[in-house]
């Protein structure tokens, strides 16, 4: 009894997590991905857990893990008990904005933040003066494990391939057009043919691969002539401002960025759909009323009607 004790009071919390997501996923590669851990991380902690409760708690079955006996029966007062343990740290203090000093931190990639951040200083410094922003470089490979170790409260990318943990809800659509400097031969009109003979300037991240632009013409069987790959659109517009190159960029952005004196705006002679932004959060922090808060915050500055 008292060596049941013991092991009782040295439970590590974290292993809880593991339990939780072995039992819901019954599988271990899916249990991991959840829970941005490597197989071998979770085979380890359900070694621990094993010897915690003294029982095997999983049997393989193939690729599923199968709960034993004990499991079934402790599960669902446990899972019970971590939801509303979660409940309890989320809601332990009321979220005031007027009189908050909290940090915020937003993944966001460059391009974005010359259209985010203007609007979104403001509505922050109106509705939470003492609070402050962070807009952090977020790799794509990483934003599920950066949102669920909270080293960002939200992240704002364009439309990726996530799951369960990691939710996530449109802001905006945002169109394409050309940018090419004023005194340009093709400043007035622009075919398709027109822009595949031109010199581009295109703008990625990567060092290599296919953007959205080149992508769409490859599904034409078409292809343009990249002269420069560059990583922001802010030199790009710099630039085919002193050069011939044409870049392509989305039109928010074209008006935020492009100076007028220097660049005009031509539409896109071929079909490109249009970018999708999105807001992205880690289930855990669903209930937190700061993050609801910002959540909400960011949605009213893209157009949209905060919802949960």
């Amino acid at each position: 009894m008292n060596q049941i004790h013991t092991r009782s009071e040295q439970l590590d919390l974290n292993l809880l997590k593991v339990f939780e997501a072995v039992y819901r996923e019954r599988n271990l590669s899916l249990a991991a991905q959840a829970l941005y851990l490597t197989p071998s991380a979770v085979s380890h902690a359900l070694a621990r857990l094993r010897r915690q409760f003294d029982d095997p708690l999983f049997v393989r079955d193939g690729r599923r893990m199968s709960p034993t006996a004990a499991c079934q029966r402790l599960a669902p007062p446990l899972l019970e008990t971590l939801a509303r343990l979660r409940e309890l740290l989320q809601h332990r203090d009321r979220f005031e904005p007027a009189s908050s000093r909290q940090a915020f931190r937003i993944g966001m990639p460059e391009a974005t933040e010359s259209v985010l951040l203007p609007a979104l200083m403001r509505a922050l410094r109106a509705q939470a003066p003492g609070a402050t922003l962070a807009s952090v470089a977020l790799p794509r490979r990483d934003l599920g494990r950066e949102l669920a170790a909270g080293q960002v409260d939200l992240a704002v990318d364009v439309a990726l391939p996530v799951r369960d943990p990691v939710r996530h809800r449109p802001l905006f659509e945002d169109g394409f057009c050309v940018v090419a400097r004023a005194d340009h031969p093709l400043a007035r009109r622009l075919s398709l043919k027109q822009y595949l003979q031109a010199r581009h300037v295109a703008v990625s991240a990567r060092a290599t691969g296919q953007v959205i632009e080149d992508l769409a013409l490859l599904n034409l069987g078409l292809q343009r002539n990249i002269a420069l790959r560059c990583r922001s659109y802010h030199a790009a517009c710099a630039v085919a401002a002193q050069s011939d190159a044409l870049l392509t960029l989305p039109e928010s952005l074209a008006a935020r960025i492009a100076p007028d004196a220097a660049l005009v705006r031509l539409k896109l002679p071929f079909a490109l759909p249009a970018a999708q932004l999105h807001l992205y959060w880690h289930a855990n922090s669903e209930a937190d009323p700061a993050n609801a808060w910002l959540r909400g915050l960011v949605s009213e500055v893209c157009g949209r009607k905060p919802g949960r």
